[in-house]
């Protein structure tokens, strides 16, 4: 499937339709992930948004961390790169910054979360944009 973008190109979904399940899971939960990212920055904090979109945000990270772990594309220690280490990593902040959170202690609970968004989506994100990974390919087209 191409969509054509004016000067930026083409960018072909095909690499994406093509990748193993574990691929088309972790991508898909990154953008769902994404998308409520600013929701949880915008929203009332401690409010019914935040706390309802919060626990989406949660578990969809939990579901890019784990399906990272069937992905093996990238292989420095047998079947594991250190992005499994970033996603073991995430899985830990993930519910260090939960229980912060239950605890009523703010300061650590925003600063798990900025340290989860940056690493976990913003690094992460960045890195899968370099030649030879699947977004790469994806937005700079056949």
């Amino acid at each position: 499937m191409d969509l054509h973008l004016d000067s930026w190109g083409c960018m072909t979904l095909d690499p994406l339709t093509a990748a193993a399940p574990a691929v088309q899971l972790h991508v898909a939960a990154v953008v769902v992930a994404i998308a409520f990212t600013p929701v949880q920055w915008l929203a009332r904090r401690g409010g019914r948004v935040h706390r309802v979109s919060g626990r989406i945000w949660i578990a969809t990270m939990v579901v890019v961390a784990l399906s990272s772990m069937f992905i093996h594309q990238l292989r420095l220690w047998g079947p594991f790169s250190p992005i499994h280490l970033l996603s073991a990593g995430t899985l830990v902040g993930l519910a260090y910054a939960l229980g912060q959170a239950r605890r009523g202690n703010i300061r650590a609970h925003r600063r798990a979360m900025t340290i989860i968004v940056a690493g976990a989506l913003v690094g992460a994100g960045v890195f899968t944009l370099a030649p030879g990974r699947i977004l790469h390919a994806v937005l700079s087209g056949p």
